[in-house]
């Protein structure tokens, strides 16, 4: 991904668009940039792993059965979503803290 298609991403969250309601808390001591690119960034990976979450539910439901199938792939997609979604939701409200 491109430095120009992050921030066409983040002015599509900042108008609203994206992420509905959202306004994250502005740092201080951090460019308008950065700031906007720790917000909405961290936003983005809890909805990505809340995709992957759901994939990997998707996943489960339709995946081979038997002994061979490989029954061990929609676990790790539902597990790195969990994981992405506990890390941003701890890094967002860190950062809420640190923001005031």
């Amino acid at each position: 991904m491109t430095m120009h298609a992050a921030m066409q991403l983040i002015n599509l969250a900042a108008d609203g668009d994206l992420i509905p309601g959202s306004k994250p808390k502005q740092i201080e001591g951090l460019d308008d940039t950065v700031g906007d690119l720790f917000d909405y960034g961290l936003w983005l990976l809890m909805l990505a792993g809340a995709g992957g979450t759901g994939f990997g539910v998707y996943k489960l439901a339709v995946s081979d059965k038997s002994r061979n199938g490989g029954g061990s792939e929609p676990f790790k997609w539902m597990g790195a979503g969990v994981a992405a979604i506990l890390l941003s939701g701890s890094l967002i409200t860190i950062l809420n803290g640190i923001a005031g």
